[in-house]
């Protein structure tokens, strides 16, 4: 232990001796992990915060919708969903708690007094918010009773209220929708953007409105969105409504499913490891700039050696064994990694953190404690790699040689 602390004071001494020559050794480690960082951070804060758009669901979320292959639409072949599986499923699945369909009528454009904006417009049922856990911000929901006389009303999304100059308080007011004038009841709850996409431009309609206006010679893409009761017996409620899916689309035991079951965590799950990968590939790019630090930290460390040759020779003589050299200049060489890797985390995540802040809307930065434990391993292991050479080198010098080095 002795010598090992004897080692890491020579080692701090000579680095604090040289500074200027050490943070330029160490640049490549401090690049290389700030950059890494960086990135990662930048990846995971997204991915937290797309899974977080799936937690209104949880677990206990499944969502139908019609499964079309890219080949069979260019076609001419579409499956949909028909507005009779939605009673199917709510009375002859037992396990569902509650259910919500969602559809959209085909009209984009919505005005009022002059302005116009495009919108996602979408009709759906008074159990939306509980099925989807959005609720509204100002005024009220869709409620049964604007379901079942069909009513004009709208709940919109905070971004139209800015497309379409309408007061902050927009209930009460009118909008044009497919030649219609719907009245505001309700504001729902600002969701930000996503990949630069605004989550929060859309008006929603009651469903049987959707459904009077495009008629009965439509046939929309329409999707059942369903809260289980019971969450371990989900796989069992999935089994339940591929039965009655296919039982009421009246596919023969051979047929394949003209529709897909798709749990929330699955979506969330999917994005996770999609945005794993990613963080493996850039990372890995980015960690070759941690090779050309190491590289950077041998040469110097073997320029050190050659200036030092005297030193060494002086050492030996009055006792150093060759592995006392050996520690101390692999010491050195670690330090200067480690050093290198704590400035360059520091730098990483304070540049995920201002790059997020920049972007609008971006979701603030993430550093994982996995990030931090690699990235300080992998400094820690490109100097032990990087300073065996210029140590084992150090460490054979011959005593008398050394001395008569000028």
């Amino acid at each position: 232990m002795n010598l090992f602390l004897e080692s890491l004071r020579s080692a701090l001494a000579s680095i604090r001796a040289h500074r200027l020559r050490s943070f330029l050794t160490s640049l490549g480690i401090i690049i290389g992990v700030a950059s890494v960082i960086t990135v990662i951070s930048l990846i995971q804060g997204l991915s937290k915060s797309v899974t977080d758009q799936f937690e209104g669901l949880g677990g206990n979320g499944l969502t139908v919708r019609p499964h079309n292959e890219f080949k069979e639409v260019m076609r001419g072949k579409v499956n949909y969903l028909r507005f009779d599986d939605v009673e199917q499923l709510r009375l002859r699945v037992d396990g569902i708690r509650n259910l919500s369909p969602v559809f959209t009528p085909g009209f984009s454009e919505v005005r009022f007094t002059g302005m116009s904006a495009t919108a996602q417009v979408f009709a759906t049922t008074a159990s939306y918010q509980e099925v989807n856990g959005r609720y509204a911000r100002l005024g009220r929901f869709l409620s049964e009773s604007d379901d079942a006389g069909a009513r004009r009303v709208a709940v919109i999304g905070e971004k139209l209220i800015e497309d379409l100059h309408l007061p902050p308080n927009p209930v009460g007011q009118f909008v044009l929708y497919a030649n219609e004038w719907f009245k505001i009841v309700g504001v729902m709850e600002k969701r930000g953007e996503i990949f630069g996409m605004s989550q929060d431009n859309y008006m929603i309609i009651p469903f049987k409105t959707g459904q009077s206006i495009i008629g009965n010679n439509t046939r929309p893409q329409l999707q059942i969105t369903v809260a289980v009761r019971d969450l371990g017996r989900l796989d069992a409620t999935r089994s339940h409504i591929r039965m009655v899916m296919r039982q009421a689309h009246r596919l023969k035991p051979e047929d394949t499913d003209d529709f897909e079951i798709e749990s929330a965590d699955q979506i969330a799950k999917s994005f996770e490891k999609l945005s794993g990968t990613v963080t493996l590939v850039m990372g890995g790019v980015v960690g070759i700039a941690l090779l050309v630090g190491g590289i950077g930290i041998m040469n110097i460390m073997l320029v050190s050696v050659k200036e030092r040759t005297r030193e060494i020779g002086i050492c030996k003589a009055i006792g150093a064994r060759s592995r006392d050299i050996l520690l101390q200049f692999l010491i050195e060489a670690v330090t200067l990694s480690l050093l290198g890797g704590l400035l360059g985390l520091v730098i990483g995540y304070a540049l995920g953190v201002g790059i997020a802040a920049m972007i609008p809307d971006f979701p603030p930065a993430v550093v994982p404690w996995w990030a931090v434990a690699l990235s300080v391993l992998f400094s820690g292991g490109v100097g032990v790699v990087f300073g065996v050479v210029p140590a084992s080198q150090a460490a054979r010098l011959d005593p008398i040689d050394a001395l008569r080095y000028e």
